[in-house]
């Protein structure tokens, strides 16, 4: 059967999570019918979730790192299937933000989804990952505000996300969000600083983004989301 690689496909909205939507409203198996990598987080908001080549890995607080069993569920996931006929680009020597930067210059991507996925060494890699909620829930900036943080220096793995146009603020993250899972499966979680060492890059670019809602949770559809506030929340939470 042959996956559609132009579109991209989205479970939730990073908005619900503002207010603590945290449940999870979708197996991982029904979300990676849509997609073999990605990212988003669990039940709980319990970690930092990564998909690659059709396995979900989660990162906890901890920074544990197990394999997701099918029957869990997400509240909040990205993913999509990658392109086999794209080409990657050999990179070394450069920091996250002077890549994420030369990645605009070099294209038209700012007002396009796209996925980058970035496998090889890195000098150095600086993750965090949320730890687990209880009900009930807090919201997203309490939830938050103190995350356990991690670093790796000469690490192998693959890191993976997308960059989301700024008009998408709230059902996504505007910008860059990446997660990071080393070869060893040991080490992981959301990307706040890295340095590549000597790498692969591959950047894929949608024509199309599918949004999923959780039409069968009542708590979401009964919240009235204030859009200052998502966007505050969101800027404090994952930036």
């Amino acid at each position: 059967m042959a996956h559609d690689s132009t579109r991209v496909y989205q479970h939730g909205t990073l908005a619900l999570l503002v207010p603590g939507l945290f449940t999870g409203t979708q197996s991982v198996h029904d979300l990676l019918q849509h997609g073999d990598f990605g990212i988003g987080t669990a039940h709980g908001l319990a970690g930092e979730l990564i998909v690659l080549d059709g396995q979900a890995y989660l990162v906890a607080g901890t920074g544990d790192v197990r394999p997701v069993k099918t029957t869990e569920t997400v509240p909040f996931a990205t993913v999509h299937f990658q392109d086999a006929a794209l080409t990657s680009q050999t990179i070394s020597g450069i920091t996250k933000m002077a890549l994420e930067q030369q990645l605009l210059n070099q294209a038209p991507l700012k007002n396009l989804f796209f996925a980058v996925k970035i496998t090889g060494q890195f000098k150095k890699m600086h993750t965090r990952a949320v730890e687990a909620q209880v009900e009930p829930y807090p919201n997203l900036t309490a939830a938050t505000r103190v995350q356990p943080e991690f670093t790796a220096d000469m690490v192998e793995g693959t890191l993976v996300g997308y960059y989301a146009p700024a008009l998408y603020q709230g059902a996504a993250v505007a910008g860059y969000h990446v997660h990071f899972l080393n070869t060893a499966h040991d080490f992981g979680g959301h990307v706040l600083d890295y340095e590549v060492a000597d790498a692969q890059l591959t950047v894929q670019p949608f024509e199309t983004f599918e949004q999923h809602f959780p039409n069968q949770n009542a708590a979401f559809l009964e919240t009235d989301f204030d859009l200052h506030a998502v966007n505050a929340d969101i800027e404090e939470a994952e930036h």
